[in-house]
């Protein structure tokens, strides 16, 4: 088909559905703009049509003549079908200026009007494509979009081969996909223009997977049903889709341990394979599709003697991929095993885990298939699941212990002890340490349905409180209820408190309120002999205390660490060892604090915490971004997002470590965006806590990105965050510095002094020496401000070296670069009649310092100001006061809101960028008005412009 350029619709932006398709979308339109070619593979149903649409509406509109074609599978035997969808239209303006004998084989080759072939009009049908391109390409640039290029029909395929070979510097283009395993896309790159870029499409990973199923409204689904799906489509999106589309369409869904339900869709691509197998060999195949690592010895101790022959079998249909390095059998896509046990009736399947009950050598293994084999209860059956989930428990795999708990529940009978009930909240407690919060909040709700006992009522409304992670405003509802049913037994109590310390943190924002509540929750767990309970409520009140500058802290967090200990809490991200590590971080010994949070670390990954994985690799990044080996926090705080966004549990809080890392070694959009994301995480969590961190890592990005004034307004919103939750150890958020820095350089130096002032109380009390630098940084800033520029020369170059030999290595480069920028500054305006500062006007000491931290935002900044000039950085750069005198005596949040104004900001507008309601935007106009005596926003407005004429 040809779309002629006039006659298009105007070009469309990238569609959504083109998600984990990113870096090679913008590799791929990158080619193109450079002129180039594409051609797209990759194996059926991954994704190629999908991003060739994407491509071709992004860019087409570039092109003066759009040429395509899509061929079937039914159609590739018709010749010149291909060609008569790319000329078809344009026959009429082509035809014109091809010689005679080129036109004649064409029109004939296109309309079927007499016999054109290949080998009767060859060589003229290969010129007249060639010249039919040109022609085109000489009124304008063409692109070429061909899908499906392996159901071509021979005859097109070789002419549009001839011609590509051809073109030269022609501006055609050429877009293509093409259906490929392995590298068979060679003989088609062959076949394409010389300068073609091949790219790949490869699976999908979990993250993305998720994210295409959300995309398409197949929601909400657990963790653990995406983690069946990406495994079962192995990654493939048109697989995934449709798993997904028979888990929605589908009454029930599977038990544990069985298998998704694989629509007629998807097994109709290997059922008519698994036909041509024998019988034996088909259950052989079954045999191998119910066992988690099947080998041909497990096969023959299930009782399949001819094991050999039959994998052979399957092998040469394309069923089977039996590997020659080693002895398992694979199947050659994870969808046939599925499609194959899906199709198996009940029976075949039981007597499948039957044979495998005794045949695999993995006690967790043999447990499973047993309980798969037998239907009702049995005792027997069910005590050997609950030895196989606590051995998978100890292995480190929480998440099998889940679903072997649930199946040993299952198998329990009502009146056993312990009972079933009681087995699935063993189970629930195992998915929350596996981070899969939904399926254990399914469980809770389902035990508290039938519950009477108060001590299993309580454990299932502590798995739904912990379910609700962040968001506990969402359980609000749910305190009175536990409170009601732990009564007066004190290790109930004792849980009940913990929680309502996190919810005092989290939902009110008190940490008074929190330290308060967390100190009961100890005193009654230790009443109640519950050491597990006392230790975690005796860390949480150390993290507290330590957060709020109180100087209880250090004695807290020895009574945290004294034994006995508790393995679980010892390494629990809201555990002992966790409230060490931030005591470590904010007294400066970071490298005691990363020893703490590797080993940390190392041994959540070992016991499969999930949750406590993804906030201990962000604890490691934020300690290597302090260190300054930026590149190795990007690395880290990129991960902990990932597998944040897949576990869907502390999303906020890595997208906003994220952001301060990308800020300073990676990209710095990208780093507002996370900002950004993380405040609205907050938000819709009610969480203040994450919400002031958040805003401070949104307004580090923006001083970077040169945006001070935006800068300022999320930072004044983060002290007025911390002011209301009472936080004063300035060492928490460090975002002090960069408030100050920002007020300097739109001219208020004034304000930026009493930050520094205020700050520097606490800091001094609590002998935080690099905060303290970081202030003296920013005073020094100020100090310059004023003129005093031999002040704040011996100010900045003191603190240079005072943050060096802290090791906070960003720090000392941000401190050398302001150096640099007041040498440059004085030596291009010096004093009247004084004399230069001493040393030399260079970036060269920064550039090197922050080349070493790999802070390339930073290190763009330094290049920026070197080739800029002396004049870039002289008087000019320290911004006016852009406030009114009259404004000053209002509040900060009433004068931010008036600025705003004076912008001309719409209410909407004013109250996103503040992160506020509209309401209080109202509220506080009214309030400005009052104050000062006007009576609208267009006062406001004159105001502002009478300032600016003065």
């Amino acid at each position: 088909m040809t779309v002629r350029r006039d006659f298009q619709e105007p070009p469309r932006s990238r569609p959504d559905v083109v998600i984990g398709r990113e870096d090679l979308f913008t590799s791929a339109r990158e080619q193109l703009g450079r002129g180039g070619s594409v051609l797209l593979h990759g194996p059926a149903g991954i994704g190629k049509s999908t991003v060739l649409r994407a491509l071709t509406a992004d860019y087409a509109g570039a092109a003066r003549t759009v040429l395509r074609c899509s061929a079937t599978e039914s159609e590739s035997h018709l010749p010149f079908l291909a060609l008569a969808d790319l000329f078809g239209l344009v026959l009429d303006e082509i035809s014109g200026a091809l010689p005679a004998a080129q036109r004649t084989a064409l029109e004939s080759a296109l309309t079927g009007r007499g016999e054109s072939t290949l080998q009767r009009d060859g060589l003229a049908l290969r010129l007249a494509v060639l010249s039919a391109l040109r022609t085109l390409a000489a009124k304008g640039p063409v692109l070429v979009v061909a899908d499906d290029l392996q159901w071509l029909d021979a005859a097109s395929a070789e002419l549009l081969g001839f011609a590509a070979r051809r073109l030269g510097d022609t501006p055609v283009q050429m877009l293509c996909a093409v259906r490929t395993e392995g590298q068979e896309y060679d003989r088609h790159l062959r076949a394409s223009p010389p300068d073609t870029l091949a790219v790949r499409l490869g699976p999908l990973t979990r993250t993305q997977v998720s994210a295409l199923l959300d995309h398409r409204g197949y929601t909400p689904l657990s963790r653990s049903t995406i983690r069946d799906i990406h495994r079962t489509s192995g990654g493939n999106p048109l697989f995934a889709l449709e798993l997904g589309r028979a888990l929605a369409e589908s009454p029930t869904r599977p038990r544990p341990g069985e298998p998704l339900p694989v629509p007629t869709s998807l097994r109709a691509l290997v059922l008519s394979r698994l036909e041509m197998l024998s019988d034996e060999a088909r259950r052989t195949l079954l045999v191998a599709s119910a066992g988690a690592r099947p080998t041909l010895a497990l096969l023959h101790a299930a009782g399949r003697e001819h094991a050999e022959a039959e994998t052979a079998q399957a092998a040469a249909l394309g069923l089977l991929a039996t590997e020659t390095e080693g002895p398992a059998v694979r199947f050659a896509h994870p969808l046939i095993s599925a499609a194959l046990y899906a199709e198996a009736p009940a029976r075949e399947r039981r007597a499948a885990h039957a044979a495998l009950s005794t045949a695999a050598s993995d006690p967790i293994e043999r447990a499973r298939h047993l309980a798969l084999a037998t239907t009702g209860t049995d005792p027997e059956v069910a005590a050997r699941l609950a030895e196989a989930a606590a051995l998978a428990r100890d292995r480190g795999a929480p998440s099998v212990a889940a679903s072997l708990g649930l199946l040993a529940a299952r198998h329990t009978p009502a009146d056993s002890a312990p009972g079933p009930d009681e087995r699935r909240l063993q189970a629930a407690e195992d998915a929350i340490t596996a981070g899969e919060a939904d399926l254990a909040r399914d469980i809770a709700r389902d035990v508290l349905t039938r519950a009477s006992v108060p001590a299993e009522r309580v454990r299932a409304w502590m798995v739904v409180i912990e379910a609700a992670g962040q968001a506990l405003g969402e359980v609000d509802a749910v305190f009175p209820q536990v409170l009601a049913d732990a009564g007066d037994d004190p290790r109930l109590l004792a849980l009940v408190h913990y929680q309502l310390a996190w919810r005092g943190l989290v939902v009110e924002g008190d940490f008074a309120e929190a330290r308060q509540e967390a100190a009961h929750a100890a005193e009654l767990a230790a009443r109640g002999e519950d050491r597990r309970t006392e230790l975690m409520a005796l860390s949480f009140q150390a993290s507290t205390e330590t957060l709020m500058g109180h100087p209880g802290a250090p004695e807290t967090v020895k009574r945290a660490l004294k034994e006995p200990q508790d393995p679980y809490v010892a390494c629990h991200h809201n555990g002992a060892g966790s409230a060490r590590f931030r005591w470590l971080i904010m007294s400066d010994q970071l490298a005691e604090a990363r020893a703490t949070i590797t080993a940390l670390l190392r041994e959540v990954r070992r016991r499969g915490m999930v949750e406590s994985e993804v906030h201990f690799l962000r604890f490691l990044a934020d300690t290597e971004l302090r260190s300054g080996h930026c590149g190795r926090a990007l690395d880290l705080a990129r991960e902990s997002l990932r597998l944040a966004r897949d576990a869907g549990i502390g999303e906020g809080a890595s997208a906003m470590l994220a952001s301060l890392a990308e800020a300073s070694a990676g990209d710095v959009d990208r780093a507002l965006a996370l900002a950004r994301e993380a405040a609205d995480h907050a938000e819709v969590d009610g969480d203040q806590m994450y919400l002031s961190r958040a805003l401070a890592a949104l307004g580090y990005a923006q001083l970077v990105a040169g945006d001070p004034a935006a800068a300022v307004r999320s930072l004044r919103r983060v002290r007025e965050l911390e002011q209301g939750l009472g936080i004063n150890d300035p060492a928490r958020g460090r975002w002090h510095g960069d408030l100050a820095e920002a007020l300097v350089r739109i001219g208020e130096p004034g304000e930026a002094q009493d930050v520094i002032d205020t700050a520097r109380v606490h800091a001094l009390r609590l002998g935080r020496e690099s905060v303290l630098a970081v202030l003296d940084r920013a005073e020094a800033l100020v100090r310059a401000a004023r003129g005093e520029h031999e002040a704040a020369l011996v100010r900045l170059t003191s603190v240079q070296d005072r943050l060096g030999r802290l090791g906070y290595g960003l720090e000392e480069a941000r401190a050398a670069f302001a150096l640099a920028r007041l040498r440059t500054q004085t030596a291009a305006f010096p004093r009247t009649g004084g004399t230069p500062l001493p040393g030399p006007a260079s970036y060269d000491e920064a550039a090197r310092l922050f080349r070493r931290c790999r802070a390339l935002p930073w290190l763009r900044q330094v290049d920026a100001a070197a080739s800029a000039g002396p004049a870039a950085v002289g008087p000019a750069s320290v911004a006016p006061p852009v406030a009114l005198d009259a404004l000053q005596g209002l509040a900060s949040m009433e004068r931010q809101v008036a600025s705003l104004v004076m912008e001309g900001a719409t209410n909407r507008e004013i109250a996103a960028r503040l992160f506020i309601s509209v309401k209080t935007v109202e509220a506080t106009l009214t309030r400005v008005y009052r104050k000062l005596g006007i009576r609208s926003r267009v006062d406001i407005v004159r105001l502002a412009a009478g300032r600016r004429t003065t």
